[in-house]
């Protein structure tokens, strides 16, 4: 991050790259690749965490920064779910498929939860069991087990994982902003 700072990079360069690597890990996911799959993971998490670290160093955080932080979070997180849904619908199984695409609705959840309690008032609540590190990490391991296993059985197990995780995590948040909301009303 000093290197970023020192040479003036854009935080919005991390977000873009953030996105490229979830691509990456996407492709990696369709080719059946888990080493792919793991450097995506890792660089997307990367660009994640940088953005707003090298914004906030650098003295250059202004809203639309959030705007577009926003955007690239929620397409580095649709990309490898999309894939894993690909992966899904080729295996001929309406079950793997299904949960696939709840688990990608479900892990949306957190954030909308974290958004929707910061246009009411409370600070963006972060956290909980199952962020996008625990996400990914799921990723990552379905992505290995697929060289083991059936990929609609790894797909339904890691997609209720993520569906039980993500809920829990959006629950977690939801107590949290309620909690601060009802302070802010008091």
């Amino acid at each position: 991050m000093t290197v970023a700072v020192d040479r003036g990079w854009s935080p919005d360069a991390f977000t873009a790259a953030g996105v490229a690597f979830a691509a990456v890990a996407a492709g990696g996911l369709l080719a059946g690749w888990w080493p792919l799959v793991l450097i995506g993971l890792v660089g997307r998490l990367a660009g994640a965490n940088l953005d707003g670290a090298v914004a906030r160093a650098r003295g250059v955080s202004r809203p639309f920064g959030f705007v577009l932080n926003e955007i690239g979070d929620r397409a580095s997180d649709l990309l490898p779910s999309a894939a894993l849904s690909i992966v899904a619908w080729q295996t001929g199984s309406l079950a793997a498929l299904v949960l696939a695409l709840v688990a990608i609705t479900a892990a949306s959840l957190p954030t909308f939860v974290s958004l929707a309690a910061a246009a009411a008032g409370a600070p963006r609540i972060n956290g909980g069991p199952f962020g996008k590190t625990e996400s990914a990490l799921a990723v990552f391991l379905m992505s290995m087990a697929f060289s083991w296993f059936p990929a609609d059985a790894v797909i339904g197990v890691g997609s209720v994982v993520i569906i039980a995780g993500s809920t829990v995590t959006a629950a977690t948040r939801t107590r949290a902003a309620h909690r601060h909301l009802q302070l802010v009303d008091a």
